[in-house]
């Protein structure tokens, strides 16, 4: 398999890490995408998204010569398309860009060829919209040319380990497509291979991420009533857990990126006795409300400024897609008259739709404001001088929806402090 030329269709998150994977693995590895910016940096060696190991990696593998950028389609023995499969505003997939990833593939199609769907999608995409494109080839889907659908399931910011190391799962649209993908994937994972039908490996993923949506709705839904019974629902969790078979997962300001905020959709589009899957999603999507309302309450002021710390979708990322602090900050701007200043130390402001409400400096964001709302536990807010930002304030408040940050040494510094989840 080694001396295959593969093409990933799609450099993002998962797209980029897989190809210098994959090229490190001494595959031929070229990487296509639409965006002439990621293509140019690829071509430089570098990259314009931000994961531990990669830049160093992909540098590498271009200096190599096993990777190279490219935005025109050629002829390939494996196609792997990673790119993007957003929600649309009546919560369902938008498949445009599979669709439009499969009509590129379409004219270098040759017999022999390898087409992986990883993009996260409904159950049956790849049998009912991969396929029937790539059967205008004149091809024989499944004896000619070799489909299946393989989830990635990494964590950002271990992305280049977990994509050697963990698990994976290879649906193929028959057995033998199943397992000429097996082979393809054997070249670089170290984790078990697990083969399936399309199906039930898209099923897999989308269930993963369903999972722990519905948990983390759980443990929101804990933190509400907390709040209106005068409990804590951090010693709740915390002493919950001790039980052996209880895991309560952490709430918070609301879910965010691709996977968890969006897959649950995927799987109840069409069925709409998936009841508990779509409560879940509904108190996930609530949360963002929940802050607003208390920050309404906590400044006691229609001009009030509040400085909104972190806007990405979780710790020590870029990643700001669904966040749930940008869904707080839009309904901010949108509902009420208050002053809101942003600042993240992971963002690009090339790409961040607030560019003109963020600073680069924190203490220009803090300088004058009412309050001070943690929405990301970004590393770096754990060292803060909270002593000097408080100092700059016009009023010590602070709103930690993340039950990150040192309680005792923000009231030793004067501060007011309210945790999202805390009744008492």
């Amino acid at each position: 398999m080694k001396d295959k030329k593969i093409t990933i269709v799609g450099l993002g998150y998962i797209g980029l890490p897989t190809a210098a994977v994959m090229a490190r693995a001494g595959m031929e590895v070229l990487g296509y995408d639409l965006n002439r910016r990621v293509i140019d940096a690829l071509n430089r060696g570098e990259i314009i998204i931000e994961e531990p190991g990669l830049s160093e990696l992909v540098n590498e593998m271009v200096s190599s010569g096993r990777l190279k950028g490219i935005s025109t389609l050629q002829e390939s023995d494996v196609f792997i398309i990673a790119v993007p499969t957003p929600i649309t505003e009546d919560k369902k997939a938008d498949m445009s860009y599979v669709k439009s990833a499969a009509e590129d593939i379409l004219p270098h199609l040759k017999p022999g060829n390898i087409v992986v769907l990883e993009s996260t999608s409904p159950p049956g995409a790849t049998e009912d919209i991969i396929v029937p494109i790539l059967e205008r080839s004149g091809l024989k889907i499944g004896d000619e040319v070799f489909v299946a659908h393989s989830p990635e399931r990494v964590l950002p910011g271990r992305i280049i380990q977990e994509l050697v190391e963990n698990d994976r799962i290879i649906g193929g649209i028959n057995p033998e497509s199943t397992e000429i993908v097996k082979e393809v994937y054997r070249t670089f994972v170290d984790g078990e291979i697990y083969t399936t039908d399309s199906k039930t490996a898209e099923m897999c993923k989308l269930m993963e991420n369903t999972f722990r949506d519905v948990n983390i709705a759980l443990a929101n839904e804990l933190a509400i009533l907390s709040e209106n019974m005068g409990i804590d629902a951090w010693e709740v969790i915390k002493f919950a857990n001790k039980h052996p078979r209880v895991n309560l997962h952490q709430p918070g300001p609301g879910v965010g990126g691709h996977c968890i905020a969006v897959d649950p959709w995927f799987v109840i589009e069409n069925h709409p006795e998936g009841k508990l899957i779509r409560q879940a999603r509904n108190i996930n999507d609530g949360m963002p409300d929940k802050v607003m309302e208390k920050i309404q309450e906590l400044v006691q002021s229609d001009e009030a400024k509040v400085a909104i710390l972190g806007a990405t979708y979780k710790p020590n990322v870029d990643d700001t897609r669904e966040s749930p602090v940008l869904k707080l900050v839009e309904k901010l701007l949108q509902k009420t008259r208050l002053q809101v200043a942003i600042h993240d130390p992971h963002v690009d402001r090339e790409v961040f739709p607030y560019s003109g409400r963020l600073y680069d400096q924190i203490e220009d964001a803090v300088k004058d404001a009412d309050l001070i709302v943690l929405g990301v536990n970004h590393f770096e807010y754990s060292t803060l001088d909270f002593g000097l930002l408080g100092n700059l304030m016009k009023a010590k408040r602070l709103y930690d929806t993340r039950n990150y940050l040192n309680e005792k040494e923000l009231v030793e510094n004067g501060f007011q402090v309210t945790i999202l989840g805390r009744g008492i």
